[in-house]
């Protein structure tokens, strides 16, 4: 009986130290537990056409480096255009005003984040301030839906240009 209830509390301890792990890995893969912006932390905003699948808490990153996350994104009705917060850390500081800021996908079809490329110019961006270059999210539905109906649409042109050669010999 002693060895029965001695083997129910190993079991216990091992289920519970299995779903602290996956608690582990979970927070690790969403990237919630990496980047908690404080108080020394700056904005950056962003006017995007398409943010594509872009989140909050998304990475914001200069050549693979995380400088900052994703805070908030909202919609601009005057502009029709998706507006992009960024809290960017203090030790990145130094980002030049014409820093460009496109929406990338890591992988295939990994998640989207923010990708900045700093400019050359000797200004630097201050809190608040607005990236002025920006590049849209690359939508690969809207590429095929493009490919498949330029390819329809040349196709129909071919069949239309054949018919009427046919009726025009024949005259």
């Amino acid at each position: 009986m002693q060895t029965s209830r001695l083997l129910e509390i190993w079991v216990g301890f091992f289920i519970a130290l299995g779903l602290l792990a996956l608690l582990f890995l979970a927070l690790q893969v969403s990237n919630l537990a990496e980047f908690t912006p404080d108080q020394k932390s700056y904005k950056l905003t962003a006017r995007f056409e398409n943010i594509g699948a872009l989140r909050v808490r998304a990475p914001v990153s200069i050549a693979g480096v995380t400088i900052g996350r994703v805070s908030h994104i909202g919609y601009d009705q005057q502009s029709y255009q998706a507006v992009v917060e960024m809290q960017i850390e203090p030790a990145y500081s130094r980002l030049p005003v014409d820093t460009s800021a496109s929406i990338l996908t890591s992988g295939l079809l990994g998640e989207q984040y923010v990708g900045l490329s700093p400019g050359g110019a000797d200004e630097y961006l201050k809190d608040g301030d607005p990236l002025e270059l920006t590049q849209s999210a690359f939508v690969l539905e809207q590429m095929i839906s493009r490919f498949l109906f330029s390819k329809a649409e040349g196709e129909g042109a071919a069949k239309t240009g054949s018919a009427k050669g046919s009726d025009g010999a024949g005259e």
